[in-house]
């Protein structure tokens, strides 16, 4: 039976891609878009399907499908995750691959969009034939792959683990030392310092510049973050260090909510301790929903999609939402938000942080030269501020939500890489 968490993180990615494929075609009009320039972007340059066997552990073979699709390279290599998911299809991963081109743009990062994986449920799996599909996999794309061709990272069910296999695979295919062919290794195999709360980081980045347009003092701001995982965790320890309170958190089991401010450090321990955020000392307990419609300025979702809908819409009193998870406002909200005043930075650009330190992590590969903490954090803060700055103004002239800024902000740039190569 398939884990429903692996469901989970399937369907909220399929979810994101949805969404702005829905935003797309809009964003086409206003543009004004050639049908040249649509069919460019309609269609990946690149795609292609493996087959492999591999020897499991009762000594059976057993086949397995492997995609990887190049969407677009205009801007420089194209650069995406590998994901292992029982039901992936070359479909999925297309749009996939076009939204990591839309992200790389967004950020202004000299990478395209791509996007790969293996049919399979790594549930099923032992660590020695996990390893085995995952050697197996680079062995039949090894050509396709390189530092400046397609560089590959972790994305659903994989991890630092797999990139290292991945590394010492293609290693040995070419007979050196490539780090630069993959992302999100470990620091000690030429992984960047922050990748792990990169997200995080670039998130909070964006939002401290969506402030400065606001009326909203740091001293009565109160911030609630629904999703107490790897993103929302950093995401409120982060903030909470820098100053900000932070009312209320939520995980899987529900939430708690402390008016004059949580201590963040402590609900962690408490966490780690009995599994879950509810009973938090001095606090009270409150449902996921609850949350969303709190009393607080800021509303960070960082747990599943869809959680802003039309049914809760109205109720949000938040006047600055920060998409940390995939997809969590619905079209329809995000619509009636922007109706309501609310200021909504959209997924694309509020989790881009990840992509830009692993394009750090391909630099620093490339020239042998590994970065401390603060040089990592430095870099990243002016790419994110300057991506927030390009797609506000896009929201100012055309009064429009700042997801279609994004995409309409991304798009132009890759038509122009198009237009400068004369491929349009």
């Amino acid at each position: 039976m398939i884990s429903k968490n692996i469901e989970r993180i399937h369907s909220e990615s399929v979810q994101t891609c949805e969404l702005c494929m829905m935003e797309m075609e809009n964003v086409y009009n206003n543009l004004n878009l050639s049908k040249e320039e649509m069919d460019l972007l309609d269609m990946p340059k690149r795609s292609f399907t493996v087959h492999f066997p591999v020897r499991m552990d009762s000594g059976k073979t057993k086949m397995f499908v492997g995609y990887r699709v190049q969407y677009n390279d205009a801007r420089g290599p194209t650069k995406g995750g590998i994901r292992y998911h029982p039901e992936l299809s070359i479909e999925t991963l297309r749009n996939f691959g076009f939204l990591m081109a839309i992200k790389c743009a967004l950020v202004d990062i000299p990478f395209g969009g791509a996007k790969g994986g293996i049919v399979v449920n790594t549930k099923e799996l032992s660590r020695a034939e996990l390893e085995k599909v995952t050697r197996s996999y680079i062995r039949e794309i090894s050509d396709y792959i390189g530092p400046f061709k397609d560089i590959p990272a972790p994305d659903a069910y994989t991890d630092g683990q797999i990139m290292v296999w991945i590394l010492d695979e293609f290693e040995k295919i070419k007979g050196k030392h490539v780090p630069s062919i993959v992302t999100g290794k470990p620091v000690e195999l030429g992984g960047s310092k922050v990748r792990n709360i990169a997200t995080s980081l670039g998130g909070i980045c964006v939002l401290e510049e969506a402030l400065k347009i606001t009326d909203l003092d740091k001293d009565s701001i109160n911030i609630a973050v629904q999703g107490f995982g790897n993103v929302g965790r950093n995401a409120a320890q982060i903030l909470y260090r820098e100053g900000y309170r932070i009312c209320a958190v939520s995980d899987s089991s529900g939430g708690i909510l402390k008016e004059d401010g949580l201590d963040i450090l402590k609900v962690i321990e408490h966490k780690d301790l009995t599994g879950a955020v509810l009973d938090f000392p001095g606090s009270q307990n409150i449902s996921n929903e609850e949350l969303l419609t709190s009393d607080c300025n800021i509303l960070i979702p960082a747990a599943l999609s869809k959680q802003i809908n039309k049914e809760n819409v109205r109720e949000i009193k938040a006047k600055i939402i920060l998409e940390l998870a995939n997809a969590p406002t619905t079209m329809d909200a995000n619509r009636l938000l922007l109706d309501q005043g609310v200021i909504v930075i959209p997924d694309i650009l509020a989790n881009a942080g990840g992509v830009v330190v692993s394009y750090f992590e391909w630099i620093q590969n490339l020239n042998q030269d590994y970065w401390d903490e603060e040089k990592v954090r430095t870099k990243l803060d002016k790419i994110m501020i300057n991506a927030f700055k390009n797609v506000n103004a896009i929201c100012v002239e055309d009064n429009c939500t700042m997801r279609r800024a994004s995409l309409q902000f991304a798009i132009n740039s890759i038509l122009h890489a198009e237009k400068l190569r004369g491929n349009i």
